[in-house]
């Protein structure tokens, strides 16, 4: 007995000495970069999590982009790709449900179409094959949808749909695509122009190239009345030097002005032409449209990232990352008021009294009121912030947008509707991951956004009422408590009321796997295996389509597993692995 206790002792300190550094260890780092991330949050945290001055040690932003994905381009060449036709035609902004970010060139966010009968249903969902969604969404005059989708070293596509979310077709671009929120544009003729990091690419209705200005782009075009594209070259690589551009529909240059630092902002067309945008060189630029000479410039405390909002009596609405919103006038660039709000990244929405609606990114939603003043403040909980996603607003009076939960840690993403009190009307979550996407209101009343479903694909969501003749909502049943690394049969069944046969989404609740199968006989009953690699609650999700693309409502199946207890800790084995004879002798004790 006293051998076999000796023994025993020996084992547990072999166990200890090995094992015992690495969770504490692990447990210090996370503790130290929890801290220092509080402090600099408190410090206007931008430093260490915004993309454009952090650590190299922390090689993300927002857990996802590479640093070396953003210095890919070192220098700015005014050259156009596919040799432009030199005669300069007009096109105006396309008369459209949404024909670009924010809805018209002043960013209003304003929508004429009502979504009265939206009672915010997923309606369809358009499921990228190896690319994630972090586009705003516009449409032109016949219903076509349209956005940009990449990430990482997948490729970068801009995707065509049409109304009930089949495509239309997807055309390879070059670089990352419509990045965090900003959109495409649309012109009278109908040609796209998309924001790339390669470049801004004039895209054919039919999805070809028609031609690309080089430079990188991490900001929406803005299309004048008289049909110039204002967009912004971000000066990336040393030595940071922005530009603010204009060109003609061809592609040839109209003129361009430079910044002292890089430019991510949307630029914005005032009621009389000039053209707004910010800085990170701290200023807020006034040009005149027609040979981009500077009217004005505002100062303010720090980076401005966010996008500019003119209002219905020329006021220019823009935030700062030194977390203050401004209002300016528009003659002389005097400021009128500014009200701290928190850091912004996308443009404030306005409604018919003028009253502006945004997210900010360290936490919450705020209304305020023309003259400066709080109107309300909506807090989403968990640690939810808004990154790039622009607020539509339909003329009911909802306001659309999309939200990160625990913005820092890539929790999860919503849509969330508010009515114009800062109430409540529904909220849906639609990411493992996020959601950037700046949503768009269709003539119908339909919703769309899109979302980082998970790291490997993205979804393009349509909400609105769902078809009388969607599948039926899936039954599911099998085992709803197990083990861990156990696998256990699931039946899933649904019925088409046409007899169409169905295609079955699952989502098995664990941010890694999902499945998407199909055709099956409607009525038939399928059979599917999963396992789950950690104990933990789950929540199985199933929806079904048809082969005409409608879509039935979601069903749900939550799930617990409990420790395998016969799975061995990783650490464990590792240990095992160097020293046999301790296996050996566990189990002879055992």
């Amino acid at each position: 007995m006293v051998k076999r206790l000796l023994i025993t002792g020996i084992i547990f300190l072999f166990i200890f000495s090995f094992v015992a550094p690495i969770p504490i260890g692990f447990t210090i780092k996370k503790t130290v970069g929890r801290e220092l991330a509080k402090t600099v949050i408190d410090d206007f945290g931008l430093y260490y999590f915004d993309k454009y001055d952090f650590p190299e040690s922390y090689s993300s932003e927002k857990c996802r982009i590479k640093l070396q994905n953003f210095l890919k381009i070192s220098t700015v060449s005014a050259l156009i790709e596919k040799e432009p036709i030199q005669t300069v035609t007009y096109d105006d902004l396309m008369d459209s449900p949404w024909p670009m970010q924010g809805h018209d060139n002043r960013h209003t966010g304003h929508s004429s179409y009502s979504t009265t009968n939206n009672p915010g249903h997923e309606k369809w969902c358009f499921i990228t094959e190896d690319d994630y969604i972090d586009s705003g969404i516009v449409i032109d005059s016949d219903g076509i949808i349209y956005f940009g989708g990449g990430y990482d070293d997948l490729p970068y596509y801009l995707y065509a749909l049409y109304p009930n979310g089949t495509m239309k077709w997807k055309v390879r671009l070059g670089n990352l695509v419509c990045t965090f929120g900003i959109s495409p544009a649309i012109d009278e003729s109908g040609v796209i122009y998309v924001p790339c990091n390669d470049g801004l690419y004039a895209i054919n209705p039919n999805g070809t190239i028609k031609w690309r200005y080089k430079c990188y782009v991490e900001s929406s075009p803005t299309i004048a009345e008289e049909g110039t594209i204002y967009f912004t070259h971000s000066g990336r690589s040393p030595p940071y030097n922005g530009k603010i551009i204009a060109v003609y529909p061809n592609g040839t240059l109209k003129w361009d002005f430079k910044t002292n630092h890089m430019v991510h902002s949307s630029p914005a067309i005032g009621l009389d032409g000039t053209v707004y945008a910010g800085s990170h060189d701290t200023y807020v630029y006034a040009l005149y449209p027609n040979n981009g000479t500077l009217k004005w410039k505002f100062k303010t405390e720090f980076w401005v990232h966010g996008s500019p909002t003119i209002g219905n009596d020329g006021t220019v609405y823009i935030g700062s990352d030194d977390k203050y919103l401004y209002a300016l006038f528009p003659n002389n660039g005097t400021m009128k008021w500014k009200l701290q709000v928190g850091s912004m990244r996308c443009s404030p929405s306005l409604d018919d009294e003028g009253t502006l609606y945004f997210g900010v990114w360290n936490y919450g939603f705020k209304a305020i009121y023309p003259n400066g003043t709080l109107k309300w403040s909506f807090d989403p909980g968990n640690k939810s912030g808004v990154w790039g996603s622009t607020a539509a607003i339909s003329a009911d009076g909802t306001i659309y947008f999309g939200s990160c939960i625990d913005i820092f840690y890539c929790g999860g993403g919503e849509i969330i509707a508010l009515w114009l009190d800062g109430t409540l009307k529904w909220r849906k979550k639609i990411s493992h991951y996020w959601v950037d996407s700046s949503p768009a209101i269709a003539e119908d009343g339909t919703v769309y956004i899109g979302s980082a479903y998970s790291l490997s694909y993205g979804i393009l969501h349509a909400f609105g009422e769902l078809d009388s003749n969607a599948p039926s909502r899936p039954e599911i049943s099998g085992p709803i408590n197990g083990k861990a690394g156990t696998e256990y049969e699931y039946i899933i069944k649904s019925i088409s009321p046409l007899g169409r046969k169905l295609y079955y989404h699952i989502d098995w609740g664990d941010r890694i796997k999902t499945s998407f199968i199909g055709p099956y006989r409607s009525g038939e009953k399928i059979i599917i295996h999963n396992s789950w690699q950690n104990s933990g609650p789950y929540k199985i999700t199933v929806r079904v389509k048809d082969t005409e693309n409608l879509w039935g409502p979601w069903s749900e199946l939550t799930v617990t597993m409990s420790r395998n207890r016969a799975t061995f800790n990783p650490f464990l084995l590792r240990f095992f692995d160097m020293f046999p004879i301790m296996q050996r002798i566990l189990g002879y004790i055992l």
